[in-house]
């Protein structure tokens, strides 16, 4: 298997690279930016677009993102979020709600942002048969395939047990996320970033158990006994009958880093075994006297 080694110096410039594509996307239209023209871009756009977030999701009836949009999610008129798809930065926030984000690819009549779910590697079907991008991708949604079809209504149901046309596309800002109790991040300059907040902000809805990137939660939160209000994830791992006893069971079951496979597999093991003779010798001294 090849190796590919760079230097200290080309490694460098491969990140700045990656930060500037990040920022800037296409808008310098297949010609890199002077150094001039990318400090010039940055102070015009990048204020405006840290102050102007707009956070994007697909939200279910329990009030789940379901689906965290990013730059290549794709919308129902098969184009994706990037800016120089849809519009993504705002000059200013508009107050009617929903806020509509066009999409500008030319002769493109959509006319916002619209996520349609995957099954495996193709757009869902419809109740009439036909694929999602078979369907026009104007408000109505009508079959370009069949008469039949009065707009696209999908059975589809999503991990967290609801079908798809249950739930929405939210583009909310950030004040409006925060109202809400929902995770916002940190704020980045880069572009059409959506609704992704860190690296947990790619898993489903129903998996996501941090503030996808706001940082680590405050010791007296992460510490606190797991309560019927968390997560089932958190509950599953939660000993009925004390925290401090399950804090200590979840501890343990964490490989230490000098065990290997044998070891952690040993301990756990014997573990195990003390525990059962504990709960033994609890039952039968627990036994009624005979005597």
């Amino acid at each position: 298997m090849e190796r590919l080694t760079v230097s200290p110096g080309a490694a460098a410039a491969v990140d700045e690279y990656l930060e500037y594509r990040r920022i800037v996307g296409e808008d310098d239209g297949g010609k890199l930016f002077t150094p001039e023209e990318y400090e010039e871009y940055k102070s015009k756009i990048l204020p405006v677009r840290l102050r102007n977030r707009l956070f994007v999701s697909w939200r279910s009836p329990l009030g789940i993102d379901c689906k965290l949009i990013g730059p290549e999610t794709q919308c129902f008129c098969t184009h994706r979020y990037k800016q120089q798809q849809h519009k993504t930065d705002l000059e200013g926030i508009p107050p009617e709600r929903p806020v509509s984000l066009p999409c500008k690819v030319n002769q493109c009549p959509c006319s916002s942002f619209c996520y349609v779910p995957m099954s495996g590697s193709r757009p869902i079907r419809c109740k009439c048969k036909h694929f999602a991008d078979q369907h026009n991708t104007d408000p109505n949604r009508v079959c370009r395939t069949c008469n039949k079809c009065p707009g696209f209504h999908s059975y589809f149901t999503c991990s967290c047990g609801h079908p798809a046309y249950t739930h929405e596309t939210v583009v909310e800002t950030k004040e409006e996320r925060l109202a809400l109790g929902k995770p916002v991040g940190r704020d980045v300059p880069y572009a059409a970033m959506g609704g992704l907040t860190g690296f947990s902000s790619l898993a489903e809805g129903y998996m996501r158990l941090d503030d996808s990137g706001i940082g680590a939660p405050p010791l007296e939160i992460s510490e606190s006994p797991i309560t019927a209000a968390d997560h089932p994830l958190l509950r599953a791992f939660q000993e009925p009958s004390s925290s401090a006893q399950g804090a200590s069971n979840q501890a343990s079951s964490l490989r230490r880093p000098d065990e290997d496979d044998m070891a952690y597999f040993e301990r756990r093991y014997q573990e195990r075994l003390k525990m059962e003779k504990a709960a033994k010798k609890k039952g039968v001294g627990a036994l009624p006297s005979t005597t």
